[in-house]
């Protein structure tokens, strides 16, 4: 009897098409990006783990994903996660194998009654658990960020160093990207997804598992800015935000309440300062 292995999922697949171009039809193989459930668990002390969260991801970067989306919930702290890894239960389907991660915490005080229930949220979604705008707006796990930012002329020069680091980006066209950087334009780390709140989780995940500070001076984005990846910046500490669209009204009014500076429809040449 033969055991069916499970493969773990790709970022990309391939696929068919007919190009148009004018009168000609050209026939190729292009590139999808990847678009699969996550079930996120929590492992709380010795308690047995519960489903917090399932969203919509690229696969790639899994841990720094769940790692990231607790601390932006306000479920844990950095120092709270002791562990994290792909579940491994018996009932689990092959196909399932990989889109099943379990956090392990410290304590079981640290998981909140709130997320006791499962949860589920789109590939476009982002802070869908809340229970209210008010709640969102109050989450914040790190002190406001206090160092140096990133000046008018290194802001216009993000952007572009972003998109040399979209590697998944030049293969599909369908993704997002987030990336961390310090004053000076020194990108940190840069992850694609998606989703673009999942693409911030990975990034500020990736330090958390790596043991660094999540308060970095800068947050760079690929696209619009939502009132969902500002609560992000905030909960983590980071300083400013830099986007190549515009923000939401509400999203610069977060901005401004959480002493962020935010910057909109960033390119070599222009930018514009939400004040």
């Amino acid at each position: 009897m033969t055991t069916e292995r499970a493969r773990r999922p790709g970022p990309s697949v391939r696929t068919r098409v007919v190009e148009h171009r004018g009168d000609a039809e050209i026939a190729r193989e292009d590139r999808l990006i990847t678009e699969e459930p996550l079930e996120i668990r929590v492992r709380a002390g010795a308690l047995e783990p519960r489903r917090a969260w399932v969203t919509m991801r690229t696969p790639g970067h899994d841990f720094e994903l769940a790692a990231g989306w607790l601390v932006h919930e306000g479920l844990a702290t950095p120092q709270a996660i002791t562990q994290v890894a792909y579940c491994t239960d018996d009932d689990l389907a092959p196909d399932q194998e990989f889109n099943v991660v379990t956090v392990a915490l410290a304590d079981a005080a640290d998981l909140p009654h709130r997320h006791v229930a499962a949860s589920a949220g789109s590939s476009a979604c982002g802070v869908c658990g809340k229970d209210s705008v008010a709640e969102a707006l109050q989450t914040r796990t790190a002190a406001p960020w206090t160092g140096a930012r990133p000046d008018a002329d290194v802001v216009r020069r993000l952007p572009d160093a972003l998109r040399q680091r979209q590697t998944l980006f030049s293969k599909t066209g369908g993704v997002h990207a987030a990336g961390l950087a310090d004053a000076d334009g020194t990108l940190l780390v840069v992850r694609e997804d998606v989703g673009r709140h999942n693409a911030v989780d990975k990034v500020v995940g990736s330090r958390v598992l790596s043991g660094d500070p999540t308060a970095v001076a800068c947050l760079v984005l690929s696209g619009r800015v939502g009132f969902e990846l500002v609560q992000k910046a905030a909960a983590s500490g980071i300083g400013s935000i830099v986007a190549v669209g515009a923000p939401t009204s509400l999203a610069a009014r977060l901005a401004a309440d959480a002493g962020i500076e935010l910057w909109g429809f960033t390119s070599p040449h222009r930018s514009v300062r939400y004040c």
